[in-house]
């Protein structure tokens, strides 16, 4: 792909996240995550493989499918109450439907099988988008009209998400994958909070997106894709290791990494809540998330998986200052050393 191309599709798919994070108005919104679909698509099948090609035409339709939804839902809530105002929706079919709609275009359970395959199907520079960049214009939707979504629904999609985001993960060798269940059991940990305390559910939704670019910021340089690649990492970059190794306790929400703090937070409002057998099951439901996080530290650190060249070393990664080492670089602490300013955070 040309790179003048290549600048225009992705100045497209941030204006279109600006465009909805921004807007107060129903049409507004949904050009927006138009325009933002539009231009990722082409980034997603840019390789020509067919499995980019599938992948493609998968997030297509998932999100075609959530758009048309939206669009119905604030259409018929603007036929009742003759306001396209995002905030002003109060017509119980419009607000089901468009719980289900953002759901959707978030991954959540049980809407969430669109996700793994296509993060799988695509390199990992756009997997990395499709888990982060992608999810900020539908939280946003979801934040503005927070009131209006049906407590219940939401529970319940989000106690499934945790628990199939933990499930799922369980019996996948392909980190692309693996990473796409660890999104879904996280939007499900934001989800499940969401009425109760909207704030708690942007730091966990900013935690995320920084944790799991240090995370990809990792694979990228060592192009890691497998459990078996993941083993020989020590010989390309001992360093990049160690920070893959600190990340994954930070994602599976261990002390003292930054990822326990949200959980910690979020458990507390719960149980604030008397909301004791919730809060029970969503503890209980992560240790499945933290078992193939825990899988992924033991084969990067503790194993060393048979190798097809006679030596032990590789050759070791050239110590370029690139786009992707300089990312680390501004992630990684706050991926990993937030969890002191705990007592500052009140749920």
């Amino acid at each position: 792909m040309s790179p003048l191309i290549n600048t225009i599709l992705i100045l497209s798919m941030i204006t279109g996240t600006l465009i909805t994070m921004n807007s107060n108005h129903w049409l507004l919104a949904w050009m927006g995550l138009e325009i933002n679909m539009m231009a990722i698509m082409p980034l997603i099948s840019k390789t020509h493989h067919p499995r980019a090609t599938e992948a493609t035409i998968k997030y297509f339709l998932a999100q075609t499918g959530a758009s048309l939804l939206m669009l119905f839902a604030s259409s018929t809530n603007a036929w009742y109450l003759g306001t396209w105002d995002i905030t002003q929706l109060t017509n119980p079919m419009s607000c089901t439907l468009l719980t289900i709609a953002l759901c959707m275009k978030i991954g959540l359970a049980p809407m969430h099988l669109w996700l793994p395959e296509v993060m799988q199907g695509t390199t990992l520079n756009m997997a990395l988008i499709i888990a982060t960049w992608q999810k900020l214009a539908p939280m946003s939707l979801i934040l503005m009209t927070s009131n209006s979504h049906s407590k219940f629904m939401l529970m319940l999609m989000a106690t499934l998400s945790i628990i199939i985001g933990g499930w799922g993960g369980l019996n996948q060798t392909q980190l692309r994958k693996i990473m796409a269940y660890s999104s879904i059991a996280n939007m499900g940990w934001m989800i499940i909070i969401l009425q109760q305390t909207p704030k708690l559910t942007t730091l966990t939704l900013i935690l995320y997106i920084i944790m799991t670019t240090t995370m990809f910021m990792t694979l990228i340089p060592q192009k890691t894709k497998t459990i078996k690649t993941i083993g020989t990492t020590w010989t390309l970059s001992p360093p990049l290791t160690i920070i893959m190794m600190l990340t994954l306790t930070s994602l599976g929400g261990l002390p003292p990494m930054t990822g326990f703090m949200p959980k910690w937070l979020i458990l507390e409002t719960l149980l604030l809540e008397n909301m004791t057998t919730l809060a029970t099951l969503t503890a209980m439901a992560t240790l499945l998330s933290l078992f193939f996080y825990l899988r992924l530290l033991y084969s990067t650190t503790m194993m060393v998986f048979p190798n097809t060249t006679n030596t032990t070393q590789k050759w070791r990664l050239q110590a370029k200052i690139t786009l992707t080492m300089l990312t680390m670089t501004l992630t990684t602490p706050t991926a990993l050393m937030l969890l002191p300013i705990l007592p500052l955070m009140n749920p």
